[in-house]
């Protein structure tokens, strides 16, 4: 019987084991690690195999273009109406991409920027990411993986010294089966409005908003 135990719990030790092991070099955590890589080299199309560009580009204008008053306040040159940026999406979404493409060839959001095409519509999704991570900040950590089945949550805590305070963008992930890509970032429109109230505040009180 003794040794009966002995089997099951190295058992249990080896399958635990795997299933870390699978994990780490597997799970959503790993993923978000390979398409940071990405960008640190620069490699679009492992950028690309970690992150749906265009899904998450997508989702992006999506929420942008919900929040025109917000953008009044973050981006007044290019403040449009709601109805206009609704008619603009899909010159904002082929735009967008084109950011993407350009902040992991040169991992610059000002580069990004910058790559836009003259377009009708000057809002630039690579713009708005700099209100809320700014040159200054940096990445605290992950501060939660919520995996449901084949889908996982996962926030990213960024510092915001402009504000003294943080960040967190929530991403959802898809498992695709050995390995997880980002699909979507579920909480831009709360986060821009966030980072507006702050900027509002600040100017109220006498600071500036740059």
């Amino acid at each position: 019987m003794k040794r009966l135990w002995v089997v099951l719990l190295l058992v249990a030790l080896v399958a635990g084991g795997y299933w870390f092991y699978h994990n780490l070099t597997t799970g959503p955590k790993y993923a978000l690690g390979q398409a940071a890589k990405a960008v640190h080299d620069h490699d679009v199309a492992a950028f690309e195999k970690y992150v749906n560009v265009e899904s998450v580009t997508g989702s992006l204008v999506d929420q942008v273009t919900a929040q025109s008053s917000v953008l009044g306040l973050l981006n007044p040159a290019g403040f449009l109406t709601r109805g206009a940026l609704g008619l603009a999406k899909p010159q904002l979404a082929k735009a967008a991409r084109k950011e993407v493409q350009r902040f992991v060839e040169t991992g610059s959001l000002e580069e990004a920027a910058a790559s836009s095409p003259k377009r009708t519509v000057k809002v630039s999704l690579a713009g708005l990411a700099s209100k809320v991570i700014s040159p200054e900040s940096s990445f605290k950590g992950v501060k939660y993986v919520n995996e449901q089945g084949e889908q996982a949550l996962v926030g990213l805590e960024f510092t915001q010294p402009k504000f003294d305070t943080t960040m967190v963008l929530e991403v959802k992930m898809r498992d695709r089966g050995d390995y997880w890509q980002v699909t979507e970032v579920t909480n831009m429109g709360e986060v821009l409005k966030h980072v507006a109230r702050l900027q509002k505040n600040k100017l109220l009180s006498g600071g500036t908003a740059d």
